[in-house]
């Protein structure tokens, strides 16, 4: 029985198995994984996630009980769950990705979609069924009042479930995306937003990434349950019961991307770009090609930049990292699409024999984008609605001479406003001064700017900003 559990969809590790039947474990990545590995070296915690693949279904069945020791990745122990391939489809990218990520980040083309009827249902109700077996797993491991981190839009309804299994325990929440305002959340049909809601109000302590993204939550408790809110003090009454409010801002670990950016696989990467684009100015994006990131309003706005200035063709180049992401529903594929097609007309407008104005590149390379970080001197960060964005919290700790170009849609905005060039994301004009404000700005200016956009980045790193929320459990 363990006194610190967390949830998540994603877990720390995830298993290959080779032709041969062979299992090979390698950590995960993300903030969770080094947030959580500071304190479950100290305190044990259990780590209770889904099996994703067919390595991480063998390791599950090769193990008692599901809990797979992990020893040499300082994550401590591990239950990965079992769920029918088919139920966790549904759960996942029927209802997960596609249905609550697109309310709370306002995707929906709303003349043609969402529709709810009877497939939906089912949909929901494998929801229903994929957060009921995280509930379950979590009271069968947790001691007695034990602390619970249940993160995220996939996990919704597990507090309310864990708490009528097990009242003594004390529960916390963290939603890692944005929450959309009650106008547009209320699309859910009444009982699914309802119940959404209630869920999340089953936890003692919901955390949030940023004020706004709080609020937005607390007027959909008052707006579509009743609930009774203080804003002031952040809580929120409903049925008896009242759950506190925090907002907890996701940092990075400063000296651990920097070891990280210094390593071999990385400096090779700084020189085969530096072969690639000379001594150009560089303007560095980095995204999953996530409808939300806004990549194609990006490009559109580099090529007006390029129209507007031509001052600067052969002497600036545009590094677009955009990496695969849900190609599994239809949506993401045609936007990836949509992303190529859009920087081929780019080439196709102003490339030269001996200048390449846009490298896109879409394939998923870590060291290669770290090493793009290195080098940039902007950051393009435009998304249409972020839950944080840590990309343009990276940036400027990797980079010495960093401008960033930052949507004030992404909740990073609530710290780094004063120090970043701030752009309405569907401006594209404005996208476009900006992108030319920040290649020109003043030395001076530009290192000052920096270092004030390093410490916002690194105030909270994943490590306290775990600890925080427990804290917050008290």
């Amino acid at each position: 029985m363990n006194s610190i559990l967390l949830a998540s969809n994603r877990g720390p590790v995830s298993f290959t198995v080779s032709d041969d039947g062979e299992l090979t474990m390698r950590r995960g990545g993300g903030g969770l994984v080094s947030g959580l590995s500071g304190v479950a070296k100290d305190d044990g915690v259990l780590w209770v996630c889904a099996a994703l693949s067919d390595g991480d279904r063998s390791a599950v069945r090769l193990a008692p009980g599901g809990r797979i020791d992990q020893a040499g990745y300082d994550t401590g122990p591990l239950r990965m769950l079992d769920i029918p391939p088919a139920t966790f489809h549904r759960a996942y990218n029927a209802v997960a990705n596609s249905t609550l990520w697109f309310v709370n980040h306002l995707l929906y083309d709303i003349p043609n979609s969402p529709n709810f009827g009877t497939r939906f249902e089912r949909e929901w109700e494998s929801y229903r069924d994929y957060n009921g077996t995280f509930a379950l797993a979590l009271a069968e491991n947790a001691g007695h009042g034990a602390r619970v981190m249940v993160q995220d839009y996939h996990l919704t309804l597990t507090p309310a479930m864990l708490r009528a299994e097990r009242p003594d325990l004390r529960v916390a929440h963290f939603s890692h995306t944005p929450w959309a305002p009650p106008e547009y959340f209320s699309l859910l049909p009444d009982e699914v937003g309802g119940e959404v809601l209630e869920g999340i109000l089953g936890a003692d302590h919901a955390g949030f990434l940023a004020g706004r993204w709080a609020q937005a939550f607390m007027d959909c408790c008052e707006s579509l349950l009743g609930a009774e809110v203080d804003r002031v003090g952040r809580s929120v009454t409903y049925e008896g019961r009242t759950t506190r409010i925090g907002v907890h801002s996701l940092g990075v670990d400063g000296e651990a991307l920097w070891q990280r950016a210094c390593e071999p696989d990385v400096e090779s990467n700084m020189t085969a770009l530096r072969e690639q684009v000379g001594d150009r100015r560089l303007i560095v994006r980095i995204d999953r090609t996530e409808l939300s990131k806004n990549i194609v309003r990006g490009l559109v706005a580099y090529r007006e930049f390029l129209a507007a200035h031509p001052e600067w063709h052969g002497r600036v180049v545009h590094l677009a990292f955009a990496y695969p992401s849900r190609h599994d529903l239809p949506e993401y594929r045609e936007y990836t699409a949509s992303v190529q097609r859009c920087a081929k007309e780019i080439e196709d407008e102003y490339a030269t024999e001996d200048w390449d104005p846009l490298i896109l590149n879409v394939n998923d390379d870590y060291p290669r984008s770290l090493a793009a970080y290195r080098l940039a001197d902007v950051l393009l960060v435009n998304p249409i609605r972020d839950g944080m964005n840590l990309v343009a919290k990276e940036g400027p700790i990797l980079s010495p001479r960093c401008a960033l170009v930052l949507s004030r849609e992404a909740g990073a905005a609530a710290e780094l406003s004063p120090y970043a060039l701030m752009v309405n994301p569907y401006d594209i004009s404005g996208t476009a001064a900006a992108l030319h404000d920040a290649l020109v700005m003043p030395e001076d200016e530009r290192r000052m700017r920096r270092d004030k956009l390093h410490a916002a980045a690194t105030a909270l790193p994943p490590d306290k900003w775990l600890a925080a929320q427990l804290d917050a459990l008290g």
